[in-house]
């Protein structure tokens, strides 16, 4: 199965929402653990892809610098 390409603001958004069923209480017990297990994972990838667009942006800069 191909991996799914990761969206940024699409994996912002299932945190938000994540974060606002914490709050309201709404995932019972069992579902609680599932819920924050998703958000640190989906935490990470946001935090990777930002250091890779970063990274990115400072080769076009210094590219551009260079010039």
């Amino acid at each position: 199965m191909a991996k799914k390409k990761f969206d940024y603001q699409s994996a912002l958004n299932e945190i938000e929402e994540i974060v606002s069923e914490i709050e309201q209480g709404t995932p019972d017990v069992d579902q609680l653990a599932t819920n924050v297990k998703r958000a640190a994972d989906l935490i990470k990838q946001c935090q990777d892809k930002l250091r890779e667009t970063e990274s990115t942006l400072d080769e076009i800069l210094n590219d551009v610098e260079s010039k």
